[in-house]
């Protein structure tokens, strides 16, 4: 049975949305998942995953950045260190290390790539080759750390939010247009992960997904879908 919490989870079928849904459900917390539209007074910067608890004094918190909730959610709820380390620990600050090299790298340059190859108004082929090499020089980073893992996880012998943080990423690696033929330990690390039921259900917030693999073509029909909707995003952005 979950673990009664007063978690509102403000969120969106993406992998930034996903990794706090995983945590989640990897903790075994209760939540409950908002649809209403999005509040500035929740997120200044507007943008998807947020959450809102009741803090140690009564009081309402929000957390904005998908980092920072991590790393609040495990602090605060994973006092028996299932996905986590002691404060401290070598472990600690080596999960510290990769969850920040995903802020800072993996994400944003995969969000660069997709958008270039998927979503951009125009074909700019420097910018697709920029950004997918560099997606692809980062993979080789996941793969050349999990080369050395006997555990087959990025930091120890447990799941982290190092793993959980990259998992969303990764398994969206076709919409950026990286195959991970050539990464063979990032691929066996994303199905290890994919099988577990705490991942599976966090995939599924705030809605069930297709599981089934697309083809570039069904990627580039949804792509094309979205494409206006994106860009019209990009443009109201614009004025404020």
């Amino acid at each position: 049975m979950p673990t009664k919490s007063n978690i509102h989870l403000y969120t969106a079928g993406t992998p930034n949305g996903y990794k706090v849904s995983i945590l989640l459900e990897e903790l075994g917390l209760e939540y409950k998942v908002r649809g209403e539209p999005w509040f500035l007074e929740i997120n200044p910067n507007g943008r998807i995953p947020a959450i809102t608890d009741t803090f140690d004094d009564g009081e309402p918190i929000r957390i904005f950045e998908s980092g920072s909730i991590l790393q609040y959610l495990v602090d605060r709820y994973d006092k028996d260190h299932k996905v986590s380390y002691p404060y401290g620990s070598r472990e600690y600050w080596e999960v510290n290390n990769w969850l920040h090299w995903q802020m800072g790298g993996l994400g944003p340059m995969q969000g660069q790539a997709n958008h270039f190859k998927r979503y951009a108004p125009e074909q700019i082929q420097y910018g697709i080759d920029r950004y997918t090499n560099e997606t692809r020089r980062l993979y080789r980073v996941l793969e050349t750390q999990l080369e050395k893992s006997t555990s087959g996880f990025l930091v120890g012998d447990r799941l982290t939010i190092a793993d959980i943080s990259s998992v969303g990423w990764v398994n969206s690696h076709a919409w950026a247009g990286v195959p991970l033929d050539e990464f063979p330990k990032l691929a066996q690390w994303l199905e290890n992960l994919k099988a577990r039921e705490g991942v599976k259900k966090g995939f599924d917030v705030p809605e069930p997904r297709n599981t089934k693999p697309l083809t570039d073509a069904e990627i580039e029909k949804i792509a094309a879908e979205a494409r206006a909707w994106v860009q019209q995003g990009m443009a109201e952005d614009a004025k404020k």
